[in-house]
């Protein structure tokens, strides 16, 4: 990872922060508090993984309360498949975006997301299913234990997280959904100095490590 992005005019610097690793249920503030603020300078502000605001939160599936239906299969079929990260193409990850969107609503978004497609199109199944499907991560056989037996599922009400976290730490908060094929903010508290877009740009690479690296958060800075 490199430490420091240059955006425009302005430089960021990533300063990954170490934690132990985390239990379902934990505190996602006391471990803030533990690990990361002792870090912060005045005009800091952190990048939270999604996935262990979901595991703070015990919002989370063991693969063993997972049975894959015959829809989940079906649509992992025409999954985009990619060489360095599992994506969907578990059907028990897909079981999960069925369970939360309605098997209806699935099957409408594949039907217009095949339409998409003919005229290439793209992401329409996902925007259709809607639900925040996309934010479902898990299911990683390459994942540590004993993360890599669960599923993480959309994070509850994550703009409420930031704001508390920012109230309580005085350091504004984002919340981010990161991997190796993309990365998208999912919510971010008032005081947070750019933009969206500027936030996702400066973590784009993805710069969290959730595996033995144990860094699920990123204080950035930003640098003359």
């Amino acid at each position: 990872m490199e430490r420091i992005v240059a955006l425009g005019d302005n430089c960021y610097e990533r300063i990954p922060v170490r934690t132990h690793r985390i239990a379902f249920g934990e505190s996602l503030f006391a471990v803030l508090a533990r690990y990361a603020l002792p870090l912060t300078q005045k005009g800091d502000w952190i990048a939270i993984s999604e996935k262990v605001v979901s595991v703070a939160q015990n919002n989370v599936r063991h693969i063993s309360t997972v049975k894959a239906g015959w829809l989940a299969k079906l649509i992992v079929k025409g999954v985009k498949k990619y060489p360095n990260d599992i994506g969907f193409s578990r059907p028990e990850k897909m079981q999960l975006a069925v369970e939360l969107a309605g098997r209806p609503r699935i099957m409408l978004a594949i039907l217009l997301g095949a339409v998409g497609k003919l005229f290439g199109i793209r992401g329409i199944f996902w925007r259709v299913a809607g639900n925040r499907i996309s934010e479902i991560d898990g299911f990683n056989p390459d994942a540590m234990a004993p993360y890599k037996e669960y599923a993480a599922l959309p994070p509850r009400e994550p703009e409420k997280v930031c704001a508390q976290i920012e109230s309580k730490t005085a350091v504004p908060a984002v919340i981010i959904d990161g991997n190796n094929i993309n990365v998208e903010v999912i919510a971010m508290s008032k005081s947070v100095p750019v933009d969206k877009k500027t936030a996702r740009l400066i973590l784009l690479d993805n710069p969290m490590g959730q595996n033995d690296e144990m860094t699920p958060f990123i204080l950035v800075r930003r640098i003359p």
